[in-house]
């Protein structure tokens, strides 16, 4: 069955362009040029995955992956003109899995797309047992993870992350071998991505996020996940 994408651009010749290339490569396109109209198309055409403009003219792209993300833990790759680091951060904060700035190459954005949709089917296909790591609990099956009881409320992108450095919990692991197993092998040159995802994980799940205790810093390497 052909994965269904909802591309989310006010732009005619984003929107002209985008629908049939992605159909050119197998997948069901559904389009909105409004914010709001891509929830309503959220609700009723159950994507698999959503590429979003930020610059919409009814309300802000972020603000439109703030309100999917309380329905839905669909792939988003936002795909915006904006290109500075805070942009990303504010987009990848609200919930973003990835993200592409204009101009950009068909190909990059395909594999891009590619690399989300396989990582929903792993996580689909993911062991039910709990990771314990201290007082985290990360439950890969219900996409939950608790401290001291409590639930975070974390991203998918967060949580993949979280889960993979947990799985390997004392080993250091480099930055390419992070950002090629979260975003794939085209995102090993963008360790902004990495860390502004490290950032806003730590804001979540370090009682201290200036004195980490669970992700740990590598210079110039990488991270670790404390062996607690």
């Amino acid at each position: 069955m052909s994965a269904r994408i909802l591309v989310v651009d006010d732009e005619p010749n984003i929107l002209n362009a985008l629908a049939p290339l992605l159909r050119s490569h197998g997948y069901d396109v559904t389009t909105a040029a409004h914010g709001r109209a891509a929830l309503d198309a959220l609700a009723a055409e159950q994507p698999d995955l959503m590429v979003l403009d930020l610059g919409l003219p009814d309300m802000d792209g972020v603000n439109v992956c703030l309100a999917a993300r309380t329905r839905s833990s669909l792939p988003i790759v936002v795909l915006s003109a904006r290109g500075q680091e805070a942009d990303k951060v504010r987009a990848l904060d609200a919930g973003a899995d990835d993200y592409v700035t204009k101009p950009f190459g068909s190909d990059e954005l395909l594999a891009r797309i590619r690399a989300a949709l396989r990582r929903t089917d792993a996580a689909a296909a993911t062991p039910a047992t709990p990771i314990v790591r201290g007082d985290l609990v990360i439950d890969r099956a219900r996409f939950r993870v608790e401290r001291d009881g409590l639930e975070l409320r974390l991203t998918p992108k967060e949580f993949e992350l979280l889960a993979l450095l947990a799985t390997h919990t004392g080993r250091v692991m480099t930055h390419r071998a992070i950002l090629t197993a979260i975003w794939g092998p085209n995102a090993a040159g963008h360790p902004e991505h990495l860390r502004v995802l490290v950032g806003a994980l730590r804001r979540k799940i370090e009682p201290d996020p200036s004195s980490p205790r669970y992700i740990l810093t590598e210079p110039w390497v990488g991270y670790r996940f404390a062996d607690l």
